[in-house]
């Protein structure tokens, strides 16, 4: 008979039993699924705030860029007009600088692109540059940058293609002094590309012309020129680029 009644009684209070199991699994599982939420929130909202940073430091580093290109661009076209290397209409010139308002911009947008573009081809190479990466050194580039331009409508030789030599020499010696990479001098070959060849097109449609074209409808040292730009910008790039990046670890 207490068999019977034993047996009654563990009956009678199983079910009780299970519920409050359920009960207690549904309670855990509850707030589990309250703490992945507000673990998956302060993710979500931290990349949002990773990603806004990322995006005003690009834009911030491309206005840089842009202003530095406008610079350079209006400091080495004015001197090159005083030398009479490049010839414009004069219904194209503009009175600031007595330089064509479209070529600061053009040359602006190009500095921004290409400054941005350095940095980040060296990340996708998996080859990040550290060769003499201080704004000393990338100030003495930009000397030497307008050091070779100032050369190529200063200095005389007996025909374009010493001068040409000349300053192919100086591009590559700037390249291997303040770069030494292969995305550099890559990417320096390409600007030099695309720019020559829209240097081309631009004097054919007849919107500016050089004084004693010897390469088609330019000079030859003009992808000298452009081989250097795109060097030098690179590494105002990559420098802006450094300095984003350090900025966190110094906090």
């Amino acid at each position: 008979m207490p068999r019977l009644e034993e047996h009654c009684w563990s009956c009678s209070c199983s079910p009780s039993v299970k519920t409050q199991e359920l009960s207690s699994a549904g309670w855990i599982v509850c707030k589990t699924g309250e703490m992945m939420s507000i673990i998956t929130s302060v993710l979500r909202h931290a990349y949002g705030s990773v990603h806004s940073l990322q995006s005003a430091n690009l834009i911030r580093r491309g206005l840089v860029l842009f202003i530095v290109g406008v610079v350079l661009a209006l400091v080495l076209n004015l001197l090159q007009i005083q030398r009479n290397v490049t010839l414009f209409p004069e219904e194209v010139l503009d009175m600031l600088f007595s330089s064509a308002w479209w070529i600061p911009l053009c040359c602006g947008t190009a500095a921004a692109v290409v400054g941005l573009l350095y940095p980040c081809l060296d990340h996708h190479l998996g080859e990040p540059h550290k060769f003499k990466r201080e704004w000393a050194s990338v100030m003495r580039c930009i000397a030497v940058f307008v050091g070779i331009n100032h050369a190529s409508a200063k200095l005389d030789f007996a025909n374009n293609v010493q001068l040409s030599l000349t300053l192919a020499a100086l591009s590559l010696g700037l390249w291997w002094t303040f770069d030494r990479s292969r995305s550099g001098f890559g990417l320096g070959l390409t600007t030099a590309f695309l720019a020559t060849l829209i240097a081309q097109l631009l004097v054919y449609n007849g919107i500016y012309q050089y004084t004693s074209p010897d390469f088609l409808y330019v000079r030859s040292w003009l992808p000298c020129i452009f081989f250097s730009g795109g060097v030098t910008v690179g590494n105002i790039g990559r420098q802006l680029a450094m300095g984003s990046t350090e900025k966190p670890h110094k906090d």
